[in-house]
């Protein structure tokens, strides 16, 4: 079963959120899904927000838009810092990233 459909089966909303502590700057996020994540000039990864600025808070999330859920958990998946987190907007559990179970 892929991402999506899992993601539509569940029909959870889903959010995602960078630990700028650990990001590496590689920007393999901002690769996979630019509409989602920008490295800003301080070299780290963001998520952005509906209007598309820069969410620079610590631990600001996003909504994952569906149509990019695959490229948002490939990017947690791949990501060498191990930052990106995906989770749950209902209880905030996380079901992609370094904490997932």
């Amino acid at each position: 079963m892929s991402v999506q459909q899992e993601a539509s089966v569940v029909g959870e909303a889903l959010e995602v959120w960078i630990d700028q502590d650990l990001c590496t700057g590689d920007g393999i996020c901002a690769q996979y899904a630019p509409e989602v994540f920008e490295l800003d000039i301080d070299g780290l990864a963001y998520v952005k927000g509906a209007d598309n600025e820069l969410l620079q808070a610590e631990g600001a999330a996003t909504p994952v838009p569906l149509p990019l859920l695959t490229d948002v958990v490939d990017s947690a998946r791949e990501c060498p810092g191990e930052c990106i987190h995906v989770r749950r907007v209902s209880d905030r559990t996380e079901v992609y990233g370094p904490d997932a179970e």
